[in-house]
């Protein structure tokens, strides 16, 4: 007994304590409601059924009623446009962002702090904030956009089926822009700067040594950003609730959304946890390369 105090104290049962403790935190709050979730996708369950643990195995039947209806291929083509414009969106804007303040001119980092507003603010705060931007009769985009002379009308970005969609997805990218910059701010920081004067020496331009320089050292900062970014696109839930609320008919309509609607609206659980697995799969596939994006790192 005295052998085993002393290891948790100074020894390799320290360790494994240190280990212990969060996994069994995680494996409570995390992998039981998972494992849970993914059980109930394979069960039939209704409003009478749901609190017990014993409810008839349906198999395969909610993912083939899933994918019958109708809806489902426009959320899932709806989700498809959202992640994909909102991480180009953010990437770019923020590696653009990041770019300028490594030139660290003066007020630059008085500048980068207010940036940073966006990331730290709640997502249904923002998205009340983006619902006056984005009003049809008195909204600032409208105006904005009148003034440059870009629209000739107002356009109802909430309730038009063509613009709704969008809607959330430039109020996503404004609330992950600040994410990025820093992420990537970080990476730029760690290119060392001989590089950049050997090129310059060898009479390389600007675009040169971004393209042979800049982007290859980042490759691995890019593909963890990139595989975060699409892991909280998943997992956004807040703007669509206030800012369109998945319509009109669908239109702005996504996987998350969908999922949160069937099951606590409609009360068809198996089918919002039916979407759920689903989006997990997508999940762990980002969780993969962000994990091999990031390996060298933890090896260094």
């Amino acid at each position: 007994m005295k052998r085993i105090f002393s290891s948790l104290r100074d020894g390799r049962g320290f360790d494994v304590v240190l280990v212990a403790l969060p996994l069994c935190f995680l494996l409570l709050m995390a992998g039981l409601p998972l494992l849970y979730n993914v059980v109930m996708s394979f069960q039939e369950v209704d409003m009478f059924s749901l609190g017990t643990i014993s409810r008839p195995f349906v198999g395969l039947r909610n993912y083939r009623a899933l994918f019958s209806q109708p809806e489902t291929l426009p959320i899932l083509y709806n989700t498809l446009i959202f992640v994909a414009g909102s991480i180009a969106g953010q990437f770019l804007i923020g590696f653009g962002l990041a770019l300028l303040f490594w030139i660290n001119f003066p007020g630059a980092s008085w500048l980068r702090g207010l940036f940073l507003v966006s990331w730290v603010m709640p997502g249904l705060v923002v998205g009340a904030i983006w619902n006056w931007i984005l009003s049809g009769d008195f909204g600032v985009l409208n105006f904005i956009l009148k003034e440059g002379g870009f629209i000739s009308g107002n356009i109802f970005w909430r309730s038009d089926p063509h613009y709704s969609l969008y809607a959330v997805m430039i109020a996503n990218i404004w609330l992950g822009t600040a994410f990025n910059m820093i992420l990537l701010s970080v990476g730029l920081s760690a290119i060392p700067s001989d590089l950049y004067e050997a090129a310059e020496l060898d009479g390389a331009n600007v675009w040169q040594r971004f393209w042979t320089i800049t982007l290859p050292m980042m490759r691995s900062s890019i593909g963890a950003i990139v595989a975060l970014g699409l892991i909280f696109t998943l997992q956004q839930f807040d703007l669509f609730a206030a800012i369109t609320s998945g319509g009109p008919n669908n239109s702005s309509n996504v996987t998350q959304y969908w999922a949160w609607d069937l099951s606590f609206r409609q009360y068809d659980f198996a089918k919002g946890a039916t979407i759920s697995v689903i989006m997990i799969g997508f999940v762990m596939l980002a969780s993969i390369v962000y994990v091999r994006s990031t390996r060298h790192e933890v090896r260094g």
